[in-house]
Parts: structure tokens; C-alpha cells; sequence
């Protein structure tokens, strides 16, 4: 089973997104992080394989680095 979540962001520069994306992946070791910095809305891409993606932890983590980061339905 697979499991995605989409987030819309305010990430700035592609910089900022590569760092948040490592330390997500640090914490979240099994999920597929990107961000596509070429959308309007900033996205933030979250895959994993066996389990779902824990969205509020990821929205946590957003929020300690000071980034605005909800759930696209």
C-alpha cells in the first residue's frame, strides 16, 4: 500500500526546501521527500510504501523551522 500526501508550503528558495527536505528525510527515513519549487502553491510531495505518511508530524517539523505547511485536499 501506498500512501501520498500533498502540502502546499511558503518555501522560498529551492535552498531552504533542499534543507527541509534532508531533515525530513532524517526523521522520516522510509518517505520519498520532495518539493517542487516550480508550482504556485510550493509543494511538498511525501510517498512511503507499508505505512501512512504522518501528516502531523510532518507539519510539525514545517512548523518548529518556521514554514507554513498544510494538507492540498
Amino acid at each position: 500500500m501506498n500512501s501520498i500526501e500533498v502540502f502546499k508550503t511558503n518555501v522560498k528558495r529551492r535552498k531552504d526546501a533542499q534543507r527541509l527536505a534532508s531533515e525530513l528525510h532524517q526523521r522520516f527515513p522510509k518517505y520519498k521527500i520532495n518539493f517542487d519549487m516550480d508550482d504556485c502553491d510550493k509543494i511538498l510531495r511525501v510517498e512511503t510504501k507499508g505505512e501512512m505518511v504522518n501528516a502531523k508530524e510532518i507539519m510539525k517539523v514545517m512548523e518548529k523551522e518556521k514554514v507554513l505547511c498544510e494538507v492540498l485536499k
